[in-house]
């Protein structure tokens, strides 16, 4: 007979700490974005970023996603959300939730820069961003045929309409 000690799981999960200069930088351009949670913590459930947007940094093409939910909170600064013909001007403290389906993209356009923390449930979108870096770390900024095509390997297309 095999005793447990019905206190602690079988197996402890292993817990994620990601310290303030921890995270994988991916430079998008003009934009930090430091990846925070990739999913390996989370059994991909949920991605996790920060960016930070230089002043006057255009945002990606207006774009939905099929099979995940973005959410977008202002830390510092203003970010303008345009979710088909309607923007919204986002200050510090403010959370977007942009389910699945729903039309969108964001810009600083103001002379400030702004930092949101970005989530991906599940964090299928994470690696969107690891193929933009690739992009523009060759030199290639993205056109928006190449947007539409990275995009379309996760799930997610251009709004043309």
């Amino acid at each position: 007979m095999t005793t447990h000690d019905h206190n602690l799981p079988a197996e402890t999960p292993t817990v994620s700490v990601v310290g303030p200069e921890d995270g994988e930088v991916l430079l998008l351009g003009t934009t930090r974005m430091r990846v925070l949670e990739d999913g390996h913590t989370t059994g991909h459930r949920l991605g996790l970023a920060e960016s930070v947007l230089p002043p006057h940094t255009p945002g990606p093409p207006q774009h939905r996603h099929a099979q995940h939910d973005e959410g977008f909170y202002v830390i510092s600064g203003s970010v303008r959300f345009t979710v088909g013909g309607d923007d919204y001007d986002a200050p510090a403290g403010t959370l977007v939730m942009v389910p699945p389906g729903a039309p969108h993209t964001f810009a600083n356009v103001t002379d400030e820069p702004a930092v949101m923390l970005t989530t991906f449930t599940p964090d299928l979108y994470v690696q969107y961003f690891r193929d933009l870096r690739d992009m523009f770390a060759s030199g290639t900024a993205p056109t928006g045929q190449a947007h539409a095509e990275v995009m379309s390997r996760y799930a997610t297309e251009p709004v043309t309409s």
